[in-house]
């Protein structure tokens, strides 16, 4: 295998995702020798990703989301990487920031914790299958209250 391009740069999950329909959408059209084996693994492959993150908030995430999060990143100064892990994740909890940003405890600040989380949460759609469960927890945690 050869490196056909050095420059190559990391793709966010929606970058991916996009991609992906895209390709999927312009093979629909050009119908020629589905059934060889290199193709059926690659549409496999395709279907499996889709499936996976069709599943995930980069599915209801357009560029201008992704724009807007990187401008509101800035002041955070994150690395690169540690941006992409929060635009790809989207985490909703103080662990799962630590878990993201390398040496968190000695650049980030309690306060700033809470306010990526916040930032997250404001900017980024959230994860489609935990908001069709929450209102699930809510009654249930109801219920028991009452019970």
């Amino acid at each position: 295998m050869e490196v056909k391009n050095a420059n190559a740069a990391m793709l966010s999950n929606y970058e991916v995702f996009k991609l992906l329909t895209d390709l999927k959408e312009k093979r629909k059209d050009t119908v020629k020798n589905k059934n060889s084996a290199g193709q059926q693994n690659l549409n496999t492959i395709m279907y499996e990703t889709l499936k996976y993150l069709s599943k995930t908030p980069c599915s209801r995430q357009n560029p201008e989301i992704v724009k807007e999060f990187l401008t509101t990143m800035k002041p955070h100064k994150l690395t690169k990487a540690e941006k992409l892990q929060l635009l790809n994740q989207r985490p909703q909890t103080a662990v799962e920031i630590q878990l993201m940003v390398e040496e968190s405890e000695e650049r980030l600040s309690e306060e700033q914790i809470e306010e990526l989380i916040h930032t997250v949460a404001d900017v980024l759609p959230g994860d489609p299958e935990q908001e069709n469960a929450a209102p699930a927890d809510a009654e249930m945690e109801e219920a028991v209250q009452q019970s």
